[in-house]
């Protein structure tokens, strides 16, 4: 399956990655036939599919490869324009994206350095914790002064912002018992959103997925050391 040149679309990757779950969200939203590949970054050849031997991938249903998260995104998108997930003006499109960026870089991103020390159950080193909360704090801030969750992110529709920070706030709660930080506390709204998203049958399905790739995932990561 994983080098095939023609078909539906394949997304290639695990379900414990939070990365590929936004394509995946996005895939099952729109109702788009495609298959699942469980590979891990290590696998032979995979570089043919992410250059940068990330999760995940996707091979579209012409035989062509892209990767990165953001990508899959935007192309599942242009490609599949029905039940749109980002609005048609460009201020609110852009908007949307700004938000996704914004989350990623300043809240998945700096707690994905605490993720080795919330694995290993060992403390993280003071100095790295006093640098991941000054970022996410400006996490926080922008999330704050952007969000409206009425009741989405971005107002009355769900759309692409949702899904991504829905899948970033998986990795920033892991590295929120690190530091102690409470985004529900800090953040009106997040609380009753994620509820919401989450009693969903697509996030359930995922999250579904997500527990049983678990032991796979720590097997593999396991394989590295």
């Amino acid at each position: 399956m994983r080098f095939k040149e023609l078909g539906m679309p394949t997304l290639h990757g695990f379900s414990y990655s939070n990365y590929y779950n936004m394509p995946k969200h996005a895939l099952l939203y729109k109702g788009v036939s495609f298959e699942e590949d469980l590979v891990y970054p290590s696998a032979q050849d995979y570089d043919k599919l992410s250059p940068a031997l990330k999760v995940p991938s996707l091979t579209t249903d012409d035989g062509q490869h892209l990767s990165e998260a953001s990508v899959l995104c935007e192309y599942i998108e242009d490609a599949y324009p029905d039940k749109p997930l980002l609005p048609t003006d460009p201020i609110a499109r852009n908007k949307n994206r700004q938000l996704m960026r914004m989350t990623e870089l300043y809240l998945e991103l700096p707690n994905r350095r605490l993720l080795p020390f919330s694995f290993s159950n060992q403390p993280a080193p003071e100095p790295l914790v006093t640098e991941v909360i000054a970022v996410v704090d400006r996490g926080i801030n922008s999330i704050n002064a952007l969000a409206t969750f009425d009741p989405w992110v971005l107002g009355p529709k769900l759309t692409m912002a949702d899904i991504y920070l829905f899948y970033v706030l998986t990795v920033a709660e892991m590295g929120n018992k690190i530091t102690g930080i409470d985004l529900n506390a800090r953040i009106p709204g997040l609380e009753n959103w994620h509820a919401t998203l989450a009693a969903d049958p697509i996030s359930q399905k995922v999250a579904a997925d997500t527990e049983a790739n678990r032991e796979g995932f720590f097997v593999y990561i396991q394989s590295l050391r």
